[in-house]
């Protein structure tokens, strides 16, 4: 099962509706993944642990240190972005023929 951390400033608000529309989007794709939602601080701590981290490109360079693949998003609202980015993962990834 993949892991995913989704993570944006606060870990509220944002990183949440990313979570929700990743999982609509893994679903769709036939892909069974447990997400996590964090803040920037305790997301690095997370993603560690993590097979993927899902973010914003303007906190991307936040975790530029971690050494895990990292999705970056310019919405966290467009599911199709979302969608594509993940199918692009796992295609490469062999996780999606």
């Amino acid at each position: 099962m993949l892991h995913i951390v989704t993570i944006c400033g606060c870990g509220m608000g944002s990183s949440v509706i990313l979570k929700m529309n990743a999982e609509k989007a893994l679903k769709e794709l036939g892909i069974a993944a447990k997400l996590e939602v964090s803040d920037i601080t305790t997301g690095k701590g997370a993603a560690r642990t993590a097979d993927l981290i899902l973010i914003g490109k303007e906190l991307a360079y936040l975790v530029q240190d971690i050494d895990k693949p990292v999705i970056q998003l310019t919405s966290f609202v467009n599911k199709q972005e979302i969608k594509d980015k993940l199918q692009e993962y796992c295609q490469a990834n062999g996780i999606l023929p």
